[in-house]
């Protein structure tokens, strides 16, 4: 999501009028509902985040335990057994 100057995009009139409501405050306007895009499609974060994870998972199958992934990757315990558990459904379905 990247920011635009109202003054930029929007006709002086309808500045206005929205500056009656919110004046020099940040407002956010979502976007139109058949054009949202899904989270990470716009970076590589969501690629990222799965190669760690997936990384994750060949560690925890090579022996390496949850608690020392957990540390090594500065994720909760939690967070380390949701990574796994979702690795394993994936592979036995």
């Amino acid at each position: 999501m990247g920011y635009k100057k109202a003054t930029h995009v929007l006709p002086p009139e309808l500045l206005l009028q929205v500056q009656e409501y919110i004046d020099g405050e940040f407002l956010y306007i979502p976007r139109i509902s058949g054009q949202k895009r899904d989270w990470g499609t716009a970076t590589s974060t969501r690629r990222e985040l799965h190669d760690r994870n997936e990384r994750i998972y060949a560690e925890y199958l090579g022996g390496e335990t949850m608690d020392a992934l957990a540390v090594k990757y500065f994720l909760s315990l939690k967070s380390i057994q949701r990574i796994v558990g979702q690795f394993k459904k994936e592979r036995n379905q």
